[in-house]
């Protein structure tokens, strides 16, 4: 977070398969932001890996949750890895919303908490050669928006993130698991410090949908305006290119 958000010093529980990673991050924010922070190293992407979390961090109290591990793979469906795939759907959907469930609980008892389930701006359209992604992101918007009108006027609010290219490791990641060598970043890239910033304060003003960017935004709304197989097309030309 930048300056100006850094009277919000919440206690941080970080959860990640990288153990390397987490150990760096945790020694990172405890000496720059002086907050307590606990690592679990483990696998969201697998059956059970939510209630096995929920059970470990059991007996604190969850004043924000965020869903945020996620991952993508390029290439047509019918060539594509299905184990792979499978992980994504573990990962992207049934984790997100068995933790949301185990939270809520608690959070509509205490009336007050917060989530933040990260989506995608690919959500907003059909994804020729990352068809199980964005339609997992799609899944998680829809899911995202309902449970926060559900949730009106009981003190807890569920907001969902759609951001679109951010200069992290995504791409490379892709680039791997699609038998690449190349990972390319586009040029209009936002710096990951500038969205995080954007998505943390949609969350803390109890928004429903925050989309980062103004050209984001307008990418958002013209896909709502434009038949689904026609976005299709114009997005499988670009995705190929």
């Amino acid at each position: 977070m930048c300056s100006s958000d850094l009277f919000d010093q919440y206690d941080l529980v970080l959860v990640d398969q990288d153990g390397v990673g987490l150990e760096r991050a945790k020694l990172f924010l405890e000496a720059e932001y002086r907050v307590g922070v606990e690592t679990v190293q483990c696998d969201l992407g697998v059956p059970f890996a939510a209630d096995e979390l929920y059970r470990t961090i059991r007996g604190k109290t969850v004043d924000i949750l965020i869903n945020n591990a996620g991952f993508g793979l390029y290439g047509k469906f019918s060539e594509t890895n299905w184990a792979t795939e499978e992980k994504m759907i573990y990962l992207h959907i049934h984790t997100p919303i068995r933790l949301t469930k185990l939270v809520l609980k608690e959070m509509t008892g205490r009336g007050r908490g917060m989530i933040l389930n990260v989506s995608s701006l690919a959500s907003f359209q059909p994804g020729p050669f990352f068809s199980v992604y964005s339609a997992s992101k799609v899944f998680l918007q829809s899911f995202s928006q309902a449970v926060a009108t559900e949730l009106k006027g009981s003190g807890v609010t569920v907001t969902v993130f759609c951001p679109g290219q951010t200069k992290t490791g995504f791409a490379k990641g892709v680039a791997l698991r699609s038998g690449s060598k190349e990972s390319k970043v586009p040029v209009f890239s936002s710096s990951a410090v500038r969205v995080a910033t954007i998505g943390y304060r949609g969350m803390k003003k109890g928004r429903i949908l925050v989309i980062p960017g103004f050209l984001n935004k307008l990418v958002a709304t013209l896909a709502r305006l434009v038949p689904g197989p026609v976005s299709a097309s114009i997005n499988g030309r670009i995705q190929q290119r």
